[in-house]
């Protein structure tokens, strides 16, 4: 009787054991399981919050580039205070008509986000042309200098991070728009925050559909907050003066332009 008392001792110890090792080997998968998903998490934040502003940084600064040079403007490096050639009058502003989904409309220069900023300006907003190529016009509405809200987009955090500093623009600031015209300068003016679905902030007249315009608008759209996307930032510039590619660039950005035309 003690013989079988202490076989079923043995087995019941030895199954508690195998139980025992069967619940440390789940609990060592489990804890390798979620290293590896911790390891891809840390790998995908750091693919979406670095290598995609690495691969979109080169990607639009050749855009830039490409664009200045096939458009050459007179610089230099000691550039009056104002250039020659500006003005103010609205007849005299000439508009172009936009080109064909993912092609360039011209380069936005904003001394506020950096002395060396500048991204291009791409038609269509899709996400081809958002990923990679920088800022995107919305198709629809107006162009550079025209009559009414001409509307762009742009990532905040990721894919060349291009509004990243959207936040911290004041009123006063200068935005510059070269196109194959010449350079038209915008005013900021104000910024707002709203939902997703306030699609009226694209209208000829900001936040006014159906309004007849009377200002030439530039209006800057953006994720916010900036690692979200819970909202969109908006800011507002207004028209003030343009001038043609043969009167050179306004003096502020002027050093910036004869670099990327390769004369600095």
């Amino acid at each position: 009787m003690s013989e079988v008392l202490n076989r079923r001792d043995t087995v019941a110890q030895e199954t508690k054991r195998t139980r025992r090792r069967r619940s440390l080997l789940v609990v060592q998968v489990m804890g390798e399981l979620l290293i590896t998903l911790g390891v891809i998490a840390v790998l995908f934040v750091a693919w979406q919050l670095w290598w995609t502003n690495v691969q979109a940084d080169a990607a639009q600064g050749a855009a830039v580039k490409q664009f200045v040079q096939q458009h050459q403007a007179p610089v230099t490096n000691d550039p009056p205070a104002t250039a020659p050639g500006g003005t103010t009058g609205t007849a005299a502003v000439p508009v172009g008509k936009a080109p064909g989904h993912g092609e360039a409309i011209g380069v936005i220069y904003i001394p506020r986000f950096g002395v060396d900023y500048s991204r291009p300006i791409i038609e269509g907003t899709s996400q081809d042309v958002l990923d990679t190529l920088g800022l995107g016009h919305y198709a629809g509405t107006a162009m550079p200098g025209a009559l009414g809200n001409f509307v762009v987009a742009g990532h905040r955090q990721t894919h060349g991070a291009v509004l990243d500093n959207i936040h911290t623009l004041v009123p006063g600031d200068k935005i510059y728009v070269q196109t194959a015209d010449g350079f038209y300068t915008y005013v900021f003016r104000n910024q707002e925050i709203v939902l997703p679905d306030r699609t009226d902030v694209l209208a000829p007249v900001p936040t006014q559909p159906g309004a007849v315009p009377e200002q030439r608008v530039l209006t800057m759209t953006s994720c916010n907050p900036r690692f979200g996307a819970q909202e969109r930032i908006i800011a507002y510039s207004v028209f003030d003066s343009w001038q043609p590619l043969s009167a050179g660039p306004p003096a502020a950005i002027a050093k910036q332009l004869a670099a990327l035309q390769g004369k600095g």
